[in-house]
């Protein structure tokens, strides 16, 4: 199989997390260059159909593209350890704070920086005020996980998850345009120490 990644973007940062914390190795890893385009070239386009990263090439030639359909795939192929839910509750629990998290804070962090910083400009018809109220929700929106945190040591289960990884790389995206968290979200400061610990999140 192959991972056509993209060092800088969040969603394929997911999918490296992710492989890395299950350990697995034999994916062949496809850099693609964001500023040059290659991700619109037409050899890319014709497998992955849009021009998007990250995409996995399955051997058959099977394409797939969005983080988290690659990360569902990833969890049928090597499912230890368990990212997505272990039983049927556990399983809408995950998916329920995986989709607060890309919805409420990763996604709004992500159009965030796109709009505000100078590189992406490349990519971006910018828009400052765009920049501004999506960065603005994204803070708003760490209240929620902070109350959350305050209960529990991870956002989903009594383990990492896909909420975890989804919340995480959303935030940590914001270090390109060095936005600061507020000291008085302790719970989400103490969560996001243990997930800078951990090996899988040099991915």
């Amino acid at each position: 199989m192959k991972l056509y990644d993209a060092p800088i973007a969040p969603n394929p940062r997911r999918v490296r997390w992710v492989l890395a914390e299950k350990g697995v190795s034999d994916i062949e890893i496809v850099r693609m260059n964001l500023a040059e385009g290659t991700h619109k070239s037409p050899d890319y386009m014709a497998k992955a159909g849009l021009a998007n990263v990250p995409a996995l090439e399955m051997d058959d030639g099977t394409c797939i593209t969005e983080s988290i359909a690659i990360c569902r795939y990833l969890e049928s192929r090597y499912p230890d350890p368990n990212l997505f839910g272990a039983s049927p509750e556990e399983t809408a629990v995950v998916e329920m704070w995986m989709r607060r998290a890309e919805m409420l804070v990763a996604v709004p962090f992500m159009v965030g920086v796109r709009h505000t910083h100078p590189a992406m400009a490349a990519l971006e018809t910018q828009d400052a005020n765009v920049g501004a109220y999506n960065t603005a929700q994204g803070l708003a929106a760490l209240k929620v996980l902070d109350l959350r945190l305050a209960q529990a040591e991870w956002l989903a289960a009594e383990r990492l998850t896909i909420a975890d990884i989804v919340a995480f790389v959303g935030i940590d995206f914001t270090r390109l345009i060095k936005l600061a968290i507020p000291e008085t979200l302790t719970h989400v400061h103490r969560w996001a120490q243990a997930m800078r610990a951990r090996p899988a999140a040099q991915a």
